[in-house]
């Protein structure tokens, strides 16, 4: 794992923009996957998964509670962004969360994501919204929109 944990934060680390803070540490994603209900999917640059010895142009993680699946993070590196990976790396989530129960699927962003477009394509709905929840690191506020989808 910990070659793959390498892959993620080289994934994370390019493709999200520090404006944001959105980018987790080390050792939260290392954290988050000791857990049993935590599960994280690497994709290569050809749309599958990449060997050992590849590097990955994204992932995702997510987690299992109860009948419903949270997707925590998705990410793909800049230069392979708009070839369908992001949508590839959706469908296999939603295939693998299915195969572990889950009913629906929920993801949370900021309310100014680009990815925005990706979710409400492949399904995704807006269910709420929380008010300022995100801070960024010139003090202002952004809202938090969470969506879902059933599966």
């Amino acid at each position: 794992m910990t070659d793959d944990l390498d892959r993620l934060m080289e994934v994370m680390e390019a493709a999200f923009d520090r404006k944001w803070g959105e980018a987790w540490s080390r050792r939260q994603v290392s954290d988050s996957l000791l857990l049993p209900s935590t599960y994280y999917r690497l994709i290569g640059a050809d749309d599958r998964l990449p060997a050992d010895t590849q590097p990955a142009a994204g992932f995702t993680l997510s987690r299992h509670i109860s009948g419903e699946e949270e997707l925590l993070l998705i990410a793909v590196k800049p230069e392979y962004r708009g070839h369908g990976l992001g949508k590839s790396l959706l469908e296999d989530l939603a295939e693998r969360a299915r195969s572990r129960g889950a009913e629906r699927l929920f993801l949370e962003m900021r309310s100014n994501n680009p990815a925005e477009s990706l979710y409400r394509s492949f399904g995704f709905l807006p269910i709420g919204r929380r008010k300022e929840y995100y801070s960024l690191g010139d003090g202002s506020k952004i809202d938090a929109i969470t969506f879902g989808l059933d599966l």
